[in-house]
């Protein structure tokens, strides 16, 4: 009786928040993008950080269900679906913020209608299709009574390296933007797919623990510690892969000294240190074993896993929207209708509206509620057929 009554409030809640952000998202469709923080100095914002985020969240996932079925790593194998849904209502809300960034639905149609192939925008669009495509498929064959392994291998071989693939291509948006330097990297689809993996792991953990509380779906200790221990490893090569890019960049004699500046010390640096912050810190605790035994500390350290990423998108997408390419009075216009009031920027200005924080909690709402349904269906749907199967048969 606890576990429905906390299933119905959790799932009551997530339907209200997702209730409000649709209201907010059809203001905004009424409004225009004029109704956020975004302007003409930073044309990105909240909306692309997300997308960002979440494209990487679904990585953890799919990738620990296809490392158990293509390397046959069996001790993952009973984390397998409730990592696919996971990764499955990632990528829906991952498409969900750039519904909203690009300002109407309809624009969306000019995506298949005239699409610009030399532009990785248009490559991403379709590999996240595919990739929602591939995660259905895994979702389907995962959640049968009677497993094809044989699907679940092809499946998964497909999946990993289009999971790789698709974090790859969305690094390229901004890795392969020659106009901003803060982006213009060869290290950025590295960056992209380690982070990802990091935070789409560490968002698997918390997972894991909120289904166990609710009742919905049981793990042993053994097996998070297990994957507590990988996420200190890929952590660690995060961090690794981050000190390349600041030596680059501040390097004697390279170019990067005032990107670099504004970074640590200029007007994004507190979410730079604040990634820093929620790395470290979860490594110095994963890395012991005694301590990956301890569920509260598992769960904390993940949690502050998954804000350094989003600190980290943050502060990769806005620190280069600083610095303008060009130099000069009157600046940039920040693009106000109104003349009268028109405002001019000498440096690039961005913060989040409440319409933005708003639809954001909505998208994420969705995919909340989206997850509890499938979890709470299929999982228990699946420990139901594996209970029987254990249950010796007698005859009458």
């Amino acid at each position: 009786m606890k576990k429905n009554v906390g299933f119905i409030i959790a799932c009551s809640v997530l339907a209200l928040l997702t209730a409000i952000g649709i209201g907010t998202w059809i203001y905004q469709i009424s409004g225009g993008l004029g109704v956020t923080g975004m302007n003409n100095s930073v044309s990105w914002g909240l909306y692309t950080s997300m997308f960002m985020l979440f494209v990487g969240l679904s990585a953890g996932g799919l990738i620990v269900a296809s490392a158990a079925s293509i390397f046959g790593i069996s001790k993952y194998k009973k984390v397998a679906l409730p990592a696919v849904i996971l990764s499955t209502v990632c990528i829906v809300a991952a498409t969900g913020f750039v519904l909203v960034d690009l300002g109407g639905v309809a624009r969306v149609f000019n995506l298949f209608v005239s699409p610009q192939w030399n532009s990785p925008l248009i490559w991403d669009v379709f590999v996240i299709l595919l990739y929602l495509i591939i995660n259905i498929v895994y979702l389907v064959l995962m959640s049968r009574s009677e497993k094809n392994e044989r699907s679940l291998k092809v499946i998964s071989g497909i999946a990993l390296p289009i999971a790789i693939l698709v974090h790859s291509i969305t690094a390229w948006i901004f890795g392969l933007e020659i106009a901003k330097e803060g982006w213009y990297s060869s290290l950025m689809a590295p960056l992209f797919v380690v982070s990802a993996i990091d935070s789409g792991l560490a968002l698997l953990l918390i997972v894991l623990s909120v289904l166990n509380k609710l009742k919905i779906f049981e793990v042993e200790k053994k097996l998070m510690a297990s994957l507590a221990g990988l996420l200190a490893t890929v952590i660690a090569i995060d961090a690794f892969l981050i000190f390349c890019e600041l030596l680059t960049l501040g390097y004697p004699g390279g170019s990067g000294a005032e990107l670099l500046s504004v970074m640590l010390t200029g007007q994004t640096s507190f979410l730079f240190w604040g990634e820093v912050f929620c790395l470290v810190v979860p490594f110095l605790i994963l890395v012991f074993s005694v301590n990956r035994e301890r569920t509260g500390l598992v769960v904390a350290s993940s949690a502050l896993v998954v804000v350094g990423v989003f600190f980290k998108r943050l502060w990769l997408l806005l620190t280069s929207f600083v610095i303008f390419n060009t130099a000069g009075a009157p600046g940039v216009t920040i693009g106000n209708s109104n003349i009268a009031e028109q405002t001019w920027l000498m440096q690039g200005m961005y913060m989040p509206t409440i319409v933005e924080i708003v639809i954001a909690i909505g998208i994420i709402s969705l995919a909340a509620l989206l997850y509890l349904i499938l979890a709470n269906r299929l999982l228990q749907t699946r420990e139901h057929d594996i209970g029987l199967a254990a249950t010796p048969s007698v005859a009458v």
